[in-house]
């Protein structure tokens, strides 16, 4: 099996003004994302997804001509089921070969930012084709499954004070015993943060999780306010509560409560990650595969968590494809114990692929069909291209 052609498209839905929210990063009126497509001479397409932004936000042209004038041309003619060869080949460049003889990495000079976002829509379309070739689900080739079904919590939560109880609670009676709320410079004060938070558990009583996000908005300080503020309301976990360039910062909040923080939505490769850990700044690791290096990557990550006796949440902002690469990861994977389920409005989750994803009694099961199961609905495909 040979590669012949590597495509990227940039999708993007349009949200109705009347189903937009809005957070620290602005309105949401619209979901942006990339479709990877990587085909094969044996009549196979694997899909993948890359994303240089969250909900509305980037730009995802250079994305695009990244992916087919310069990565997807490095790999034209390799073997797609060669997975971790590929993936060195397009972190490494020129040095690659390398690789395999000293057994360390000889990383490009834009290792970072989106040419690791690239390399994630390739490595998932990868390991896609991987599966549909020997007719397995890509939770099959990651180990096979260590649960039957993963939690999924709720994340959404941008109502104000007197109205973010009644939002989440609908949540809930959709079947999600835990939710997930936004806090931050969004809100008037940390007060009002924390206000939000004191009126959802009130709402939701002590049975539902629940967890914040703060976007990275607030300084040290604020931080360790709200957390002494909210210390009675049993938080699942506190995420992002600075900015994520303040790793000694995040430290420091982390070291002054006992509500665990979260992070790492933004980080990519499995260094970032060692990093992290290594402040003992982190208790729940968030790699979002689209971002972090895809799927061959987050596999690292998880690794690296579970040594270290930390969990994973993968941060699954996004599309289809990202949401079903997070669903086969936590089947196979012991340490990563919840998914992300988008509750703000998503098009290109909910009306991408012929096969919807179903929440039964709060979880959801990985697809039995060979690789991520999915099927692109090529009319939705159209709608959304840019």
């Amino acid at each position: 099996m040979k590669i012949i052609a590597v495509r990227a498209t940039w999708l993007r839905a349009v949200i109705p003004p009347e189903r937009r929210h809005t957070s620290d990063f602005g309105v949401n009126d619209s979901f942006n994302t990339c479709l990877v497509e990587v085909e094969t001479d044996a009549g196979l397409t694997g899909v993948g997804e890359a994303k240089v932004g969250v909900g509305n936000l980037g730009h995802y042209g250079a994305l695009v001509r990244l992916v087919e004038d310069e990565l997807g041309p490095a790999i034209a003619g390799r073997d797609p089921r060669d997975v971790a060869g590929i993936w060195e080949t397009l972190y490494n460049g020129s040095r690659a070969r390398y690789v395999a003889r000293e057994g360390r990495t000889f990383p490009i000079v834009g290792r970072r930012g989106i040419t690791v976002s690239a390399i994630s829509g390739i490595d998932i379309a990868c390991w896609d084709l991987l599966g549909k070739s020997l007719g397995q689900p890509v939770w099959r080739l990651l180990g096979g499954r260590v649960r039957e079904r993963i939690p999924a919590y709720a994340s959404g939560g941008w109502a104000p004070v007197g109205a973010i109880g009644k939002q989440l609670a609908q949540y809930v009676e959709r079947g999600h015993r835990g939710v997930k709320m936004r806090v931050g410079l969004q809100d008037r004060s940390v007060e009002d943060s924390a206000a939000r938070v004191r009126e959802v558990r009130r709402t939701l009583g002590p049975d539902v999780a629940i967890m914040v996000d703060a976007h990275g908005t607030w300084s040290v300080r604020d931080a360790q306010r709200f957390a002494r503020k909210v210390a009675e309301c049993d938080l699942a976990w506190l995420e992002e509560p600075v900015s994520p360039d303040d790793l000694p910062g995040q430290a420091e909040v982390r070291a002054s409560t006992d509500i665990p923080i979260a992070a790492g939505e933004s980080e990519q490769t499995r260094f970032a990650f060692r990093d992290m850990i290594a402040a003992r700044a982190v208790d729940v690791c968030q790699p979002d595969p689209a971002i972090a290096g895809g799927l061959t990557e987050t596999v690292r990550i998880c690794a690296l968590a579970a040594a270290h006796g930390l969990t994973v949440a993968p941060h699954l902002w996004g599309g289809a494809v990202l949401f079903a690469c997070g669903l086969h990861l936590a089947v196979a994977t012991p340490c990563v114990t919840t998914l992300e389920f988008s509750r703000g409005e998503n098009p290109l989750l909910h009306d991408l692929l012929e096969e919807p994803f179903e929440l039964v009694d709060g979880h959801l099961a990985a697809p039995d069909r060979p690789g991520l199961g999915l099927t692109v609905r090529r009319d939705a495909l159209r709608t959304f291209a840019v």
